[in-house]
């Protein structure tokens, strides 16, 4: 499957296929204006969001004016650089000027924010054009995509089937070509889980790389923007917009990486079917077999206890009055997961924070010896919309903890970690999760970026 020729059923979209670099090649020798481009996404929208519903708020008239804009700078010489007259989405949670901000829950159902986040606005900077603010599951606290005010984000492989979340939305508009770059937030893999289910690159940098400011929180230690696009090399030409000292270009031969393969089985329920095919593909992009990190696997129960009781206590800490005083605005089982989260005590949410601490050092020395580990993102068969169990080998699975088994140990670390896509599986997208050292998102990518070409 090659990353930049979509084949996804709804992949019809004006961006599919279409690189920042051709865009802008575009744009420049005047081929097509930045209008021309808003109008295109547009028009798509009007014709795909009745069937994703991938989009929350499009902001017609604030686009075709920074388009505008846009075009005029270009013309008298001001070139903002590669974002410069991109359309852009940008994810429900994310506070954008002038635009409802509802966090996909009625409890800010009208709310429109006066400012924008910190990072919509170092892409306004860099010439972006915010044309939409895209669906996410209620306040992004759930990996489904599938339970907001404004209903279910469908997949555009097949629109019975979830697209994963909680940046469920921006993952559908840019697999659908309906964008070619979207914003998305991740606090336990919500930005690659959606990434790996519709086919598409999805990239969460190092903790506090990305600012939050502007970001309504789930969970403040685990929070993290991430950047979602059709190829590696746009996703790090926008984390270089984003983050400018990461402009500079890191080279790196990927025969030369010390690569090695997280074993997924202790992490919980896998389809096998799907760890084999992800590993078949790693080893024909490598050339080789990768040696087992197994004493990463060895980490699984202990990270998912510490990672329970921080995220609980940090999501019941912002939601607490909510839950209190309007407990019927939120989603069913929204609510039923903050009540869930109340029950962590104050000395095992601390004691938590000091085993991330011990946990964190550990990692650090297998990077010692290693540059990358490389792992499945999603490890089970794209679930159907609003599935909650599944079974594997006559066993019932929680969806949930699930999708987020293979992803949310790097929020829990802080580590920068990328989903490509490597293939199909019964007309489904596979996604491998690449995962390096804290600092190294700049060497992430460019391995991400040739991994891919390898696997073609």
């Amino acid at each position: 499957m090659s990353l930049i020729t979509p084949i996804a059923p709804l992949a019809g979209g004006y961006f599919s296929g279409k690189t920042l670099v051709q865009l802008a090649e575009a744009l420049r020798s005047r081929r097509v204006s930045a209008l021309e481009l808003t109008e295109r996404a547009l028009a798509d929208i009007a014709i795909a969001n009745p069937l994703l519903n991938a989009f929350t708020y499009v902001a017609v008239k604030q686009a075709r004016h920074s388009a505008v804009e846009a075009d005029r700078l270009l013309a008298e010489g001001n070139d903002l650089g590669i974002l410069h007259g991109i359309p852009i989405g940008i994810k429900d949670n994310i506070m954008t000027a002038g635009m409802p901000t509802t966090m996909g829950s009625a409890h800010f159902r009208d709310w429109i924010p006066e400012r924008d986040a910190s990072c919509v606005a170092a892409l306004k900077r860099a010439g972006g054009v915010i044309i939409a603010k895209t669906t996410t599951h209620e306040f992004a606290y759930g990996p489904t995509g599938d339970c907001s005010l404004q209903g279910a984000t469908h997949n555009p492989w097949d629109r019975s089937k979830m697209t994963g979340g909680s940046s469920c939305g921006s993952a559908a508009a840019v697999a659908a070509g309906i964008l070619p770059v979207a914003l998305g937030t991740d606090t336990g893999g919500s930005v690659r889980i959606p990434a790996a289910l519709t086919g598409v690159v999805g990239f969460k940098p190092s903790y506090g790389d990305l600012s939050t400011e502007g970001v309504f929180p789930l969970s403040r230690s685990l929070d993290h923007v991430g950047i979602i696009t059709g190829n590696p090399a746009d996703a790090a030409a926008v984390y270089a917009v984003l983050v400018p000292v990461a402009e500079r270009q890191c080279r790196v031969d990927l025969a030369g990486l010390n690569l090695r393969w997280v074993p997924p089985e202790s992490f919980g329920s896998q389809d096998p079917q799907i760890v084999a095919a992800v590993k078949t593909w790693l080893h024909m992009a490598c050339g080789r077999e990768l040696p087992a990190a197994e004493e990463v696997a060895g980490w699984s129960t202990e990270v998912h206890q510490i990672l329970g009781q921080i995220q609980k206590s940090e999501a019941y800490e912002i939601h607490a009055e909510r839950v209190a005083s309007h407990p019927e605005l939120f989603q069913p089982e929204v609510l039923q997961r903050l009540r869930a989260s109340r029950e962590v005590r104050g000395w095992e949410y601390v004691r938590a924070l000091e085993r991330r601490e011990m946990l964190s050092r550990r990692l650090v020395q297998v990077f010692e010896t290693c540059d990358l580990l490389l792992m499945p993102t999603v490890a089970i068969r794209t679930p159907n919309l609003y599935d909650r169990t599944f079974y594997l080998d006559g066993q019932a699975c929680e969806v949930r903890d699930t999708l987020l088994s293979l992803t949310s140990i790097w929020n829990l670390l802080g580590l920068p970690a990328v989903s490509i896509p490597c293939g199909l599986l019964e007309g489904l997208p596979l996604g491998c999760q690449l995962i390096a050292a804290r600092g190294q998102d700049r060497m992430l990518m460019e391995a991400a970026q040739q991994l891919l070409a390898a696997g073609g």
